[in-house]
Formats: structure tokens, C-alpha cells, sequence
């Protein structure tokens, strides 16, 4: 069953077009008749995949969502993740649990600041990355330029394997440099929310349909690109030293559906497991172990205010996933039953009875689960490789303006924190709030209110720099402005007013060193 599942993240900049490109597919698998724009016009769809109703009212995508569905002879796991420059460590999370990831980019603008930080992470986690250039339908950059940006910049070799005909209004589509087939593109109706037709034609016939400037720019662009001489190489693309690109629009559907059926010819099925033993070795579980085994990479409350309840996303690597049967949660080290199990589109849930490796189930979390548990069936032993935990950038002073509203504010505080929405951080006499980015604490005043009936008042406060600090904090010499704090497992941090601040203290504690995340 494995050989047919296709487990994967979409990354990209803010705007690049990922919840347009992940609603489209849906689109093509069926699961949707009409893709809602992820900013609806006056009486039109939200995305499908954003299900937070701050998600919907700033048209981006804030929480990393985890859907499951068909698509032609496969079966697709999706992992939607935020790409607003604020985003949170569920990004980064998120991605532990992907076997490859597809990164777009807005053939406009290239490569931007958020695509650097998640393509890092993808090499970090060794993440095989196809490449969707968007928005070919608008004015766009040179293509060789983009290329050879997506190769100066993320250090990878980004290889065609189609080649856009034209761009902004004279898009036309694409030819497949595998096949020399043309594939030519024709708007469907209500600006891209339906099926569009795709029509492919052989080399001559598609030759024919083109004009003298077309074909010559089409013929200079080709001959460039047999210049540069290297060739796609799957081998190459697995270990991370290639990625295949592909143009289109998502929004018209222009490429969708091709990008699409070569994506889950190219993309790995689940693979094996990197496991940390009790003993402090390593040992590789393998993807056909009879044993199930998984991990929680996801913790979500209230994503249905009718239940109230919280959701575990957990990822299967081994074995078979049964509902109701007895699995081990090796940190509680006590037996448990996983009886409330679902696959899920955005709010929406089916009920799962069995699961195979590389799906994504959500299964109810009565407070039994944290983010990196392992549960199998096997009376424990390993444990999956922690979660990246990174330092926050912002620090706050957070409090109820209702004092009599302070037992769901803790209560809110302390899920949201479980979450990883947000990081609690104490230094022995006040409580801090912690985040990635400023659109954090928005999420935290959010859904405190929408969720946990709490106003608050929040109050950012000077640090701008913040690290882990590794060695003995009762020896380290702090500077007149930073703060010793730990966070909830205990790890201490140091806040500083600044970047100097930091390198001033770097010096001056050289038996010490600085951390900006967590492996």
C-alpha cells in the first residue's frame, strides 16, 4: 500500500500561489467541484485547505493543515503550511513528518526571503523538493534568470522538465521536454475554480500552431538550455542535488494538472526511519516493519468549536495503523487505545479505521499527547528524532483584561503553548509569552478571544534577539540589559536587547555557546 502514497509538504513566499496550487488539487482529485480563491470575492469560496476563520478574513494561511485524499491511482497526504513571513515553528514541525516537499515560486519576484528559510530546512531534514514557477500568466522574469537563481541562491541544480511557451498574456503553455509533446492551455469557466481542458499535441503539430517570434524564441530558449548540459537524474533528485521545475498558473489552472501527475510519477513513496534508541544508539526501522509505529508532529485544538475538543496529527511509518487496536506511547510508557481516528479536510473529518505508512491521521487528544511522542506496538525501546525547536524573536507580557476571566485565559495560554503557537518562557518571577513572528501573538489574541471568550492585553517588550544558550548557566556572566529564562522543558534562554548584546556576551563567555534552534 505504501508504493502508492505520496506524503509531501508545499512551501513558498507569502503570495507565491501554495493554497491556490493545494485547493487546485483537490480540484483534480475530485474531493472539490469548485476551488474557492484563497480571497474570495463578495459571495465566493474560501480555500478549502484554510480552516481558521482569521485564515479566511487575511486571505493566507497561518496553521499548517494535514488533508488526505485520492488522486487518480494514488493516495496523497498534503501538508499545507504557512508561508506568511511570520510563521511559526508548525512550519518546521510540519515538514518532519513530509517525505518531499513542492516549492513554489512567483515567476515575478523568484526567490524570496521565506522560500530561503523553508528550502534550508527542507536540505536540513534531507527533503527531496519539486519546483512549480507560478503565475506564468502575469509578467514574469526571464526564465534562465529564474533558473539560475533557484541554483546561485538555494544551492541546488534546478532541471525543466517542461518549458513555458510565452509569458504574462502571451502564455500559451507548456512543451514537456520528456515527451516534445506541446500541452496547450484553455481558461476554464469562473476564472480557474473549474477543471481546466489541457490538449496535447505532438512536436509538429504544436509547432504549427505557433507564430515565427514564438517558435524562435521558444527554439533560442531550448538550444540554451541543451547548452547547459546537464540532464535530470532521479538518483539526484532523491538526494536533494536536483530539483525538476515546472511552469504554470494555478490560479487558471494552467499546468496544474500535468505538474500534478508527474509530481506523484517523481515524488518518493515512505521511507525508512532514523529512530533513537533507549540506550542511546540509533537503529532504522524499516517502512515494511509489521510494526506500527508513528509520531505526533501536530497538536490542534478547536478546529470545530462544535467539539471543543483537541486533534493529534500523527504520521504512520510502519506498519498498519488499526483503529481500537492497543498501541504503546513510549514517553507515558503506558498502554493506550486510539479510538477516535480521522483523516481530515481542513474542518472537515471522516473516520479512519485503518492507516498505512506515510499517512496522516488526527486522532483525539484527551491531554495524553505532546508534539514528537512516539506510539507503536511494540513495548517501546526508540524513540523518532526530536522536533527542531527554535528561539523566538519576540518576546511579550501577555494578561486578561477581565481578572475574572483568568481560568480560561491559563486554560487557552496552555493549549495554544501545546500547540507550539506560541512559547511560555519564565525567568523565576514573570511569565513571557514568546513567538517566531508578530503574526503569532495576532493568532494568540485570536483565538483567546474566538476560542476561550478572553480579551487580552498584550505588551511587546524590548528583546529583539533571543538564543539557547549551551553550558552552565549559574557561571555565565549576563550583560546589565538581557534575561536568563527557561522555557516549558526546562531549557534556558537568553533574551538581549540586541544583536550587539549578543556578541558582547558571546565574547564574554567563551566556555558557553549560542543556539538559534534546537536539532
Amino acid at each position: 500500500m505504501r508504493k502508492n502514497r505520496r506524503t509531501f509538504a508545499i512551501i513558498s513566499h507569502p503570495d507565491a500561489g501554495k493554497t491556490t496550487l493545494t485547493e487546485k488539487l483537490l480540484l483534480y482529485s475530485g474531493l472539490i467541484r469548485t476551488a474557492g480563491m484563497v480571497r474570495a470575492r463578495k459571495g465566493g469560496k474560501t480555500a478549502s485547505s484554510d480552516w481558521m476563520g482569521m485564515e479566511q478574513e487575511r486571505g493566507i494561511s497561518i496553521s499548517a493543515s494535514a488533508m488526505q485524499f485520492p488522486y487518480k491511482d494514488w493516495v496523497i497526504n498534503v501538508l499545507d503550511t504557512p508561508g506568511h513571513q511570520d510563521f511559526s515553528e508548525d512550519t518546521y514541525r510540519t515538514l518532519t513528518a513530509a517525505d518531499s516537499s513542492i516549492m513554489v515560486l512567483d515567476a515575478g519576484k523568484g526567490v524570496e526571503t521565506q522560500t530561503k528559510k523553508l528550502f534550508a530546512v527542507c536540505k536540513m531534514r534531507g527533503i527531496p523538493i519539486l519546483s512549480f514557477i507560478n503565475k506564468m500568466d502575469l509578467p514574469s522574469k526571464d526564465i534562465l534568470e529564474l533558473l539560475q537563481e533557484i541554483e546561485e541562491v538555494l544551492g541546488i541544480h534546478a532541471i525543466p522538465l517542461n518549458w513555458p511557451i510565452g509569458s504574462g498574456r502571451e502564455f500559451k503553455g507548456v512543451i514537456d521536454l520528456r515527451t516534445r509533446e506541446f500541452i496547450f492551455f484553455e481558461k476554464g469557466a469562473l476564472g480557474g475554480a473549474e477543471r481546466a481542458k489541457v490538449v496535447r499535441v505532438p512536436y509538429d503539430e504544436g509547432i504549427s500552431r505557433l507564430s515565427d517570434d514564438e517558435i524562435k524564441a521558444l527554439e533560442d530558449g531550448l538550444l540554451l538550455l541543451e547548452g547547459a548540459g546537464e540532464q535530470f537524474e532521479h538518483e539526484k533528485f532523491l538526494k536533494g542535488e536536483q530539483t525538476p521545475v515546472f511552469f504554470g498558473s494555478a490560479l487558471t489552472n494552467f499546468g496544474v494538472e500535468p505538474f500534478y501527475d508527474a509530481f506523484v510519477e517523481l515524488a518518493p513513496p515512505p521511507r525508512d526511519s532514523l529512530v533513537d534508541t533507549d540506550g542511546g544508539g540509533e537503529r532504522v526501522i524499516s517502512v515494511d516493519d509489521p510494526m506500527f509505529s508513528g509520531f505526533v508532529f501536530k497538536i490542534q485544538a478547536n478546529m470545530n468549536l462544535k467539539h471543543r475538543d483537541s486533534m493529534a496529527f500523527l504520521r504512520v511509518c510502519s506498519g498498519v495503523f488499526n483503529r481500537d487496536t492497543p498501541v504503546f506511547h513510549h514517553r507515558l510508557k503506558k498502554e493506550i487505545r486510539l479510538s477516535r481516528a480521522y483523516s481530515m479536510v481542513a474542518q472537515d473529518r471522516d473516520t479512519v479505521d485503518l492507516a498505512y505508512p506515510g499517512d496522516i491521521v488526527g486522532v483525539s487528544n484527551p491531554g495524553l499527547f505532546s508534539i514528537g511522542d512516539t506510539v507503536s506496538t511494540s513495548k517501546g525501546g526508540f524513540f523518532f528524532k526530536p522536533m527542531p525547536k527554535f528561539a523566538p524573536e519576540l518576546v511579550a507580557r501577555v494578561r486578561p483584561k477581565d481578572v475574572m476571566k483568568l481560568k480560561a485565559f491559563e486554560k487557552g495560554l496552555a493549549q495554544l503553548t501545546e500547540e507550539g503557537t506560541i512559547q511560555l518562557l519564565n525567568d523565576g518571577s514573570s511569565t513571557y509569552v514568546a513567538a517566531v513572528g508578530r503574526l503569532q501573538f495576532d493568532v494568540l489574541e485570536y483565538r483567546l478571544r474566538e476560542e476561550y471568550g478572553v480579551l487580552v492585553e498584550l505588551t511587546i517588550l524590548s528583546y529583539t534577539h533571543c538564543a539557547f544558550l549551551i553550558g552552565d548557566a549559574s557561571t555565565f556572566k549576563k550583560t546589565q540589559n538581557s534575561t536568563l529564562v527557561k522555557d516549558r522543558l526546562g531549557r534556558t534562554l537568553v533574551l538581549f536587547g540586541g544583536a550587539w548584546e549578543r556578541r558582547y556576551s558571546e565574547e564574554q563567555n567563551p566556555n558557553h555557546r549560542f543556539e538559534d534552534f534546537l536539532a
